[in-house]
């Protein structure tokens, strides 16, 4: 079991995701924990060629340790739509295109669950996040959350990022892109895979 983190520790965050930075701020906040992300740092995005969330959260996370000399926290996210047999899952991000455009990546969303007359009842739809946690020595500690809920079109809301305005919780009215940042991080598949490493990892603090 790798060694947890202790107040003071430094801890790179390795996205240049903007949004799931912002995110990652806020769970780790209390923690004392001194966060930098690798787009800060001005390290390279590796490729993420893993079909899995698992896997492609590692190659980040091992590369970015590696680079930095620093313990880096990595995620790997994603929607997985059952009437689209789990798609985009890994592409979400690619269904976005270079531009990040997630507007166009939900119309898509929209478009295909359409040509499979998959609109006529909310389509269910779960949010995964892949965890992984991994030292410039290889250690690596893996953790995952997911949520699950329906997709709502068309999108609503401005707060979150990527997928969020058009996805609805279980037991929630609003999309994710609608609730307050506060109301999302508490049941939110990154919340989820977070309690899992803050368990493991942050025990002493």
């Amino acid at each position: 079991m790798m060694k947890p983190l202790a107040p003071g520790d430094r801890l790179v965050i390795a996205s240049h995701n903007k949004g799931k930075v912002v995110e990652f701020r806020a769970l780790l906040a209390p923690m004392q924990i001194a966060l930098v992300s690798s787009g800060e740092l001005g390290l390279p995005e590796p490729e993420e060629t893993g079909d899995t969330f698992i896997a492609n959260a590692r190659i980040k996370a091992e590369a970015t340790a590696k680079a930095a000399g620093l313990p880096a926290l990595a995620d790997d996210s994603g929607i997985e739509i059952d009437a689209l047999g789990g798609a985009p899952g890994v592409y979400s991000a690619r269904w976005a295109g270079e531009r990040r455009d997630f507007g166009a990546a939900m119309r898509r969303v929209e478009a295909e669950l359409a040509a499979k007359s998959a609109l006529h009842s909310p389509p269910r739809a779960n949010f995964v996040c892949a965890l992984c946690l991994a030292t410039p020595e290889g250690e690596v500690e893996i953790f995952e959350g997911k949520v699950f809920g329906h997709l709502s079109f068309p999108p609503r809301g401005d707060n979150g990022f990527g997928y969020d305005p058009i996805f609805v919780a279980d037991g929630h009215s609003l999309t994710f892109g609608e609730m307050r940042p506060e109301e999302k991080h508490r049941i939110s598949h990154r919340a989820r895979a977070f309690e899992a490493f803050a368990k493991a990892m942050l025990a002493r603090i």
